[in-house]
């Protein structure tokens, strides 16, 4: 071979070598042009379709742990906001998209050529409701007249009356501990209920209940009763029972009372299947003696926006 054509060779080899595997977000977006999922976004949103798949590329581009996530899964999740019409946009609190360090069991193969199997950690999205969330598919339906839940501070418990079901929260706030969390609705037809936990039956229920943490050791009832203590606050980007104690407080207490009294339309029976698979989601099949989920993965890690990078989208609920 020439010396010419050995050059040409050693360039193409070059060139092979140099490219690059595609971005992920170049990945995200052409999956979310793709005709067949497109298609599925319109179904769910007609005209603010596109709407909605800008702000999945916005919340990908901001947050680097879900960028270690699959595009395709990240779309997955984002649909299932889609369909029940609720924004993603984690600073207005209806739903998210949560990444999630799994340990998840994969195949492999060793020295000798033999099939294994091994834990390895895999950053997963998971679709979760935020309780603003529960509160929009509510009214939705026109069935309430109103709905309402916040925390409960010391002092302003004033008296329960079991028997009905009375619970009276017109005393004065003494302090800024908190002490419990509330819902109440009352619908058109004029039936109305309330529901009170304090701090330590939510903990319970969430030790108990919470696929994510209910394996994991270190967390304990105390621990999450700790966490009530803390501000309450808006403003945090941060999420789940270890991130943001008093918004999945206040979830659980709605969560509680439309399941048990209130009036339960499809669309609000779907959101909590999916919330639910989404807990579950975090759980995989590892037993209980063994590490479940890193737990300090489920905040939100922001990207500085590039300067060619445009304003984010807000998508307001209900289109």
């Amino acid at each position: 071979m020439t010396q010419t054509g050995t050059t040409a060779v050693v360039s193409t080899a070059n060139k092979v070598a140099q490219v690059k595997p595609p971005k992920k977000i170049d990945i995200l977006k052409s999956t979310l042009n793709a005709p067949s999922v497109m298609a599925q976004f319109q179904n769910a949103l007609n005209k603010n379709a596109s709407t909605f798949v800008a702000s999945i590329i916005d919340l990908y581009n901001s947050d680097s742990k879900l960028q270690l996530c699959e595009p395709k899964q990240v779309v997955m999740e984002a649909l299932k906001a889609a369909t029940l019409h609720l924004p993603i946009n984690r600073s207005l609190g209806y739903a998210y998209i949560i990444p999630f360090n799994n340990n998840k069991k994969v195949q492999y193969t060793d020295e000798k050529g033999q099939l294994k199997e091994r834990w390895e950690k895999v950053m997963e999205p998971t679709f979760q409701m935020g309780y603003k969330g529960y509160i929009q598919l509510a009214m939705r339906t026109g069935q309430y007249k109103t709905i309402n839940a916040d925390v409960v501070y010391e002092g302003e418990l004033k008296k329960t009356n079991k028997l009905t079901g009375e619970i009276s929260f017109d005393g004065e706030k003494t302090s800024d501990v908190v002490i419990g969390y509330f819902c109440y609705f009352e619908l058109l037809n004029g039936f109305s209920k309330t529901l009170y936990m304090t701090v330590e039956e939510v903990a319970r229920h969430a030790k108990k209940y919470s696929k994510a943490i209910k394996g994991d050791n270190k967390v304990t009832v105390e621990s999450l009763m700790k966490l009530a203590s803390l501000p309450v606050t808006s403003d945090t980007t941060a999420v789940g029972w270890l991130g943001n104690f008093h918004s999945m407080a206040v979830k659980t207490v709605i969560r509680n009372l439309l399941g048990k009294y209130g009036y339960l339309s499809v669309e609000i029976q779907n959101a909590m299947i999916d919330d639910e698979n989404g807990d579950s989601a975090v759980n995989e099949t590892k037993s209980a003696d063994r590490e479940t989920v890193d737990m300090t993965e489920v905040s939100y890690e922001e990207v500085a926006p590039a300067a060619e990078q445009g304003p984010q989208n807000e998508i307001e609920p209900g289109y």
